[in-house]
């Protein structure tokens, strides 16, 4: 394996700043149980995860604390207090409970990344029914496959989102409610008829007190659609004892503290923006920065800039984006308050984490989760030394492991399937009408993360690629994110995308999409030189023998390059389901 041997080395200061100087030896023992006393709120063991993550703050010292700072795409700006946000998501539950919205029952959000997003996803908490988010740039048949398949009750949007669920509405007997939220829009121009309603309307009316249903902690909380490579997108199941690990992750991986202005670049419509924007992170008392808006390097900057962000946690894609605008971009903007730096979403290249350290003085820590697992499970928490590249090691109460296709590990440096012992609480409840999907998760007392990596003699756990992704070529296996990697170290490469391709000689050759910064020209000369550029800092066998420059690379909103996309248009193959896809 190819293993960076730069090695980022924390200072006896930064150690004793972090929360865990010595997290092997004081968690020892952990356990889950221990966590979950720490957020025991009702009796007899019953759960609320939008009670804990907002009401409690809204009760305590926090109250008059500022949860939200929002600011729009146009400059318009608003913040809202603990109290505030309780209050308001109180009068969503009320609201919700008049349409006579059940506990269980699918309320589905359909908005873009406003402050009435977060306080119906609480609101739906608070009245038991199950909270379920969607990309607002979904379009009719992504929409038509999510709500057909939740039978979700009621659905949550604008008036610029509405006629895209009009088109499928007579499609969905299950949805009997649209309710509208009228930001922005023309009075005269809001959707009418029968079965619709509007939020800000309804609030008014609706009392602000409420008393969240106690839940049982395996009750259900909230879904999300992932895609696979294959088939429909699934629905995946969390619980309300999710956020007992958010809320503890947040504290451990992210560093969160009374006094901090926290920003997550995520989106809602998935995990990370659920788990790390409004449960785990409200929870912990951190005042949260959510900009609606698209990416700009100075426009971000400014974010940071403007609300003193002192932790930030974004997606290795918009990192590699500011990058390639340079860092003397950065030094025009005051950034003395930025003092920990996160990354998720895909594993973070090597090159990208030393420009970080170069640009902001800080490096960004890599972890890892998915969907399914609800929270960060293996991580560079702020106490560990960085392995560039490593996705670090698995947090107390995480048991992972290495295992062939038989259950069994393997030895220190191998490759194998990443595992976890299926014992922790993030860990999804169900997938949607699909108990044999569920099943297929699940083997030799494993949970099997479909993730092919290897684990150093230090314990730390390196990402190679998603089990369909990895490369067979001549006989040796190529992870994908290796030789992206090596290609983004190379001067004038913004990203890259790599797939294996059917070679009669071979089994298969490496083909790389590369994506050139502005002002550098392609040319064959300049695929040459990528090429040695990989076999020197790579592996002979690992590079690309075909490359091809492309204007953008297909990913999901959640930052993550779509290999399978790449392929399936190289081979000529059906591309799947791409409604989590930005534009391509």
């Amino acid at each position: 394996m190819v293993q960076n041997q730069k090695i980022i080395k924390k200072t006896r200061q930064q150690r004793e700043s972090a929360n865990l100087p010595d997290y092997e030896k004081t968690y020892k023992h952990f356990s889950w149980s221990d966590a979950e006393k720490q957020l025991a709120t009702f009796a007899h063991h019953k759960f609320n995860a939008a009670y804990i993550a907002v009401d409690v703050n809204a009760q305590n010292f926090r109250k008059n604390k500022v949860a939200l700072y929002y600011e729009s795409d146009l400059g318009q700006k608003e913040q809202y207090t603990f109290a505030q946000i309780s209050e308001l998501s109180n009068q969503c539950a009320n609201v919700l409970k008049n349409h006579g919205v059940k506990k269980g029952e699918r309320v589905f959000i359909f908005l873009p990344r406003i402050p009435e997003l977060y306080i119906a996803f609480l609101g739906i908490l608070k009245i038991g029914a199950i909270a379920g988010a969607l990309f607002s740039a979904f379009q009719e048949e992504a929409l038509f496959d999510r709500l057909e398949n939740s039978q979700a009750k009621v659905i949550i949007t604008n008036a610029t989102l509405f006629p895209r669920l009009q088109k499928i509405w007579k499609r969905l007997p299950h949805v009997k409610e649209i309710i509208v939220v009228e930001r922005n829009a023309d009075v005269h121009a809001l959707p009418k008829g029968q079965h619709i309603s509007y939020f800000h309307k309804e609030l008014q009316t609706a009392s602000n007190v409420f008393h969240p249903r106690a839940m049982n902690k395996d009750d259900s909380a909230f879904m999300l659609y992932t895609s696979g490579t294959t088939g429909k997108p699934k629905g995946v199941v969390h619980k309300h004892f999710v956020i007992v690990q958010q809320y503890i992750t947040s504290i451990w991986v992210l560093d969160l503290k009374e006094d901090d202005v926290y920003w997550c670049t995520a989106d809602p419509g998935w995990i990370t923006g659920i788990t790390y924007e409004i449960l785990g992170s409200w929870a912990n008392g951190a005042a949260t920065v959510v900009f609606d808006g698209r990416f700009s390097a100075d426009k971000w900057y400014a974010i940071l800039q403007d609300y003193k962000v002192s932790v930030w946690y974004t997606a290795p894609t918009a990192i590699r984006m500011l990058m390639a605008e340079g860092s003397e971009k950065v030094k025009g903007y005051n950034l003395s308050h930025l003092r920990f730096l996160a990354s998720v979403g895909e594993p973070l290249n090597p090159q990208a984490l030393f420009w970080g350290q170069k640009a902001f003085g800080l490096p960004f820590h890599d972890n890892w989760f998915q969907t399914e697992l609800g929270a960060i499970c293996i991580a560079n928490i702020p106490s560990l030394d960085i392995k560039p590249g490593s996705m670090g090691k698995p947090l107390p109460g995480i048991t992972a492991a290495i295992v062939d296709d038989k259950g069994k590990e393997v030895a220190v440096g191998k490759e194998g399937n990443l595992v976890l012992k299926p014992n922790f609480p993030s860990l999804m409840k169900e997938i949607w009408r699909r108990p044999k999907k569920y099943r297929s998760y699940f083997a030799n007392g494993w949970y099997i993360s479909g993730d092919k990596a290897w684990k150093d003699k230090d314990g730390y756990f390196w990402f190679i690629g998603r089990a369909d992704d990895v490369i067979k070529t001549s006989g040796e296996r190529v992870g994908p994110f290796e030789v992206e990697s090596a290609l983004v170290s190379y001067p004038g490469v913004v990203e890259t995308g790599v797939i294996g391709k059917p070679d009669a000689l071979r089994g298969e050759i490496i083909k790389a999409f590369v994506v050139l910064k502005k002002g550098v020209t392609p040319s064959e000369t300049l695929k040459k030189k990528l090429q040695l550029h990989v076999k020197q800092h790579l592996a002979g066998h690992a590079y690309p023998r075909e490359i091809e420059f492309i204007d953008k690379l297909p990913k999901t909103r959640s930052g993550k390059i779509m290999r399978r996309i790449l392929k399936a248009k190289e081979l000529g193959l059906p591309i799947g389901d791409t409604s989590t896809l930005e534009e391509y």
